[in-house]
């Protein structure tokens, strides 16, 4: 039986097993000496659910767990990694319906303080469309870990974003919601839901919200900010709110709300026409 110390060593406690094989998430290249580590995503024409457009959104999965992992590599004995910024900028041209399999290379940015910055490179084919960074910081080792739930999903080309990260859409008194329903595979190894889904769920709720019904405004930039444990239940949910909508470009706000009311996460995306 791995010990909770033990575990720690050899898995990154906030992209475990379970989201990567539901994200169809692969190690292509691991150097945890020089903190490097290339991984691939598969992107299947997801859409949006709340709009139906394509989404860029699921990006923020892969950009968690590559440079993500980097800071995991840094700790210190005794120590796990817990987000707390995750950021993604993106090209406007050739992400417009991603099909196929996304890279993200990734390694370490700067020297190793009280937090780590990984910093990964997105591409897809031949060319960069983009790049994320994940900003964590270090907690001591303590307690034992949640066990990890069989898989219940058996994904196929026809199955949705949303039902990959097991969402739907519901209605607030703002308008229509992304609902986060409970799913133990997409949760990390403490039992909260994990940062990359989160942000993926927080990115389409405010496209929605910039975009209403139109579409036409792509995301360029996804900034994150993870305040507190975002634990998934019957009203936990991501909020949309357009902040301003221009000529070219539209700014909103997104909130991930957990089961108990409060405000887990904050993020804001910037979108041009």
């Amino acid at each position: 039986m791995t010990g909770v110390d033990e575990r720690a060593t050899e898995y990154d406690l906030e992209t475990p097993d379970s989201v990567q094989v539901r994200f169809g998430i692969e190690y292509l290249e691991s150097r945890p000496d020089e903190a490097t580590a290339v991984y691939s995503m598969p992107m299947e024409r997801f859409r949006n659910p709340i709009t139906g457009a394509p989404t860029v959104g699921p990006l923020a999965i892969l950009i968690d767990a590559a440079a993500g992992i980097v800071n995991h590599y840094r700790r210190r004995p005794g120590q796990w990694t817990v987000s707390s910024e995750l950021s993604m900028d993106l090209s406007l041209d050739g992400v417009e319906e991603l099909d196929g399999s996304v890279l993200a290379t990734a390694h370490a940015f700067g020297p190793l303080g009280s937090t780590s910055l990984g910093i990964c490179t997105l591409t897809y084919g031949d060319k960069v469309i983009g790049g994320g960074t994940v900003r964590s910081f270090f907690i001591p080792v303590d307690g034992a870990l949640i066990p990890r739930a069989p898989e219940t999903l058996q994904p196929s080309p026809e199955t949705s974003f949303a039902e990959l990260m097991a969402a739907d859409v519901g209605d607030d008194d703002s308008g229509p919601v992304l609902m986060q329903r409970v799913d133990p595979n997409l949760n990390n190894d403490i039992g909260i839901v994990h940062g990359g889904v989160a942000a993926a769920g927080l990115e389409l709720a405010a496209s929605a919200a910039i975009n209403g019904a139109d579409g036409a405004l792509r995301t360029g930039s996804l900034r994150v900010n993870f305040l507190r444990p975002f634990f998934a239940g019957a009203h936990s949910r991501y909020v949309g709110t357009r902040l301003r909508v221009g000529r070219n470009t539209g700014v909103g706000d997104a909130q991930a709300v957990g089961d108990d009311g409060k405000t887990a996460i904050t993020a804001r995306v910037t979108a041009y026409r």
